[in-house]
């Protein structure tokens, strides 16, 4: 076999994404063991970052080993218990997927929906939980899926007042936005570790108030190899044992259950990713965020392409393009990885082959960046045969907003 050698590449898609050499760096240190005193040591002090990185005084912050989709079914799994009613709010494709985790642990999903590209009216929503009644409501903050950013500053207070459940799939906006968990009152919310927060997939941290703690305990079971006798063994118990997160709440408390073994490295990930992002500013880094993904709308459109639904709560670290007439779209992003290690995502369902999905996200958002990116774009499209398409437009109008703007 030869040895691994990886080609540079700028990546620009909704994720995965470049990361700091700063955690890459960290990723390399020694070893330590899951009990050893200075791991632990580690742990609590990424729970205390997990919670400042949510604004939440949330006791149960900590991740999951596992990537994003391990961290939301660490959470439906366990608050939904066969015959309870869920319900999901669709707006893109990962709205689908909570409702295929939904269905999985045996709830009775109820679905409202949007057309791709649209969000929904919150008034909406809460007249559903009015309606139906349900005992969770599953909802995605950033669908990638679309670029849409679905607004929810009022719906956790409105499940507070009807004694349903909030699970927020906040993946791809964390650490691109700022969500202020406590003051929104939602009850559970799941981060992501490869989109704006910038580490490798593979751990995921999430938070949830006591009040979800309290209900997800009703279904607690230790096992049996490491049960006591202070354990009791409640039925109808959370089926997953790897995902069980009453049982990770020991694991991640004083009592150190010895629930797995801990992903080390990725846990040295996770803290210097964290301890970046929070040197930055959760604020700071929203506006960052925000800064760049309007500098490379203005080029796009001074190039001549159309945003796609512009400014239809548009998430702030996605830009959403459509695919120029008479251009195959996965031929060009095939060649444009191929050809110059740029890489952009295309979309799902009906909106594949419609729209390109240029990501703005965590370490990538930096001038540079940006600028090669629109400069390499830019003229791979004119030579696959786009007509109407002015490079040094988009170049002008790039600079000339850096120059003049800040944030």
């Amino acid at each position: 076999m030869e040895e691994l050698r990886i080609e540079r590449r700028l990546i620009m898609t909704p994720g995965p994404v470049g990361i700091d050499p700063r955690v890459s760096q960290a990723m390399s240190s020694s070893i330590l063991g899951q009990f050893d005193p200075d791991f632990t040591n580690i742990m609590n002090q990424t729970m205390e970052m997990i919670r400042a990185s949510f604004m939440t005084k949330n006791k149960w912050s900590f991740p999951i080993d596992g990537t994003s989709r391990a961290g939301i079914e660490a959470v439906i799994a366990s608050i939904v218990k066969p015959g309870d009613k869920v319900l999901v709010p669709i707006i893109g494709r990962f709205g689908q997927l909570l409702v295929e985790l939904a269905e999985r642990a045996g709830g009775e999903v109820h679905t409202i929906q949007r057309p791709m590209g649209e969000v929904f009216d919150q008034a909406e929503i809460i007249a559903a939980l009015d309606e139906i009644q349900p005992k969770v409501l599953a909802l995605v903050h950033g669908e990638t899926s679309t670029g849409r950013m679905q607004p929810m500053d009022q719906l956790g207070k409105a499940c507070k007042e009807r004694g349903v459940f909030s699970v927020v799939d906040a993946v791809a906006t964390y650490l691109g936005t700022v969500i202020p968990v406590d003051e929104w009152e939602l009850d559970a919310v799941i981060g992501g570790a490869q989109k704006c927060l910038s580490i490798p997939s593979g751990i995921t941290p999430i938070t949830f108030n006591d009040r979800f703690a309290e209900e997800i305990n009703k279904r607690k079971r230790v096992e049996s190899g490491i049960r006591t006798a202070e354990d009791e063994a409640d039925n109808p118990f959370i089926t997953s044992n790897y995902l069980d997160l009453t049982q990770l709440q020991d694991y991640w408390s004083e009592r150190r259950l010895n629930h797995h073994t801990e992903a080390t490295v990725m846990m040295y990930a996770l803290y210097q990713g964290l301890r970046l992002a929070l040197e930055e500013g959760v604020e700071k880094r929203a506006q960052r965020h925000e800064y760049h993904h309007t500098a490379l709308k203005k080029a796009l459109k001074a190039l001549g392409l159309t945003i796609y639904s512009d400014n239809h709560h548009e998430m702030k670290m996605v830009t959403c393009v459509e695919i120029p007439e008479n251009l195959d779209g996965e031929a060009f992003r095939s060649g444009l990885l191929k050809e110059y290690g740029v890489e952009i995502a295309s979309s799902f369902g009906a909106l594949h082959g419609k729209i390109w999905r240029i990501g703005t996200m965590g370490y990538v958002v930096q001038k540079m960046n940006i600028v090669t990116f629109v400069t390499i774009f830019s003229a791979y499209l004119v030579n696959s045969g786009v007509k109407g398409l002015d490079p040094n437009a988009a170049l002008r109008t790039l600079l000339t907003y850096y120059e003049k703007e800040s944030y």
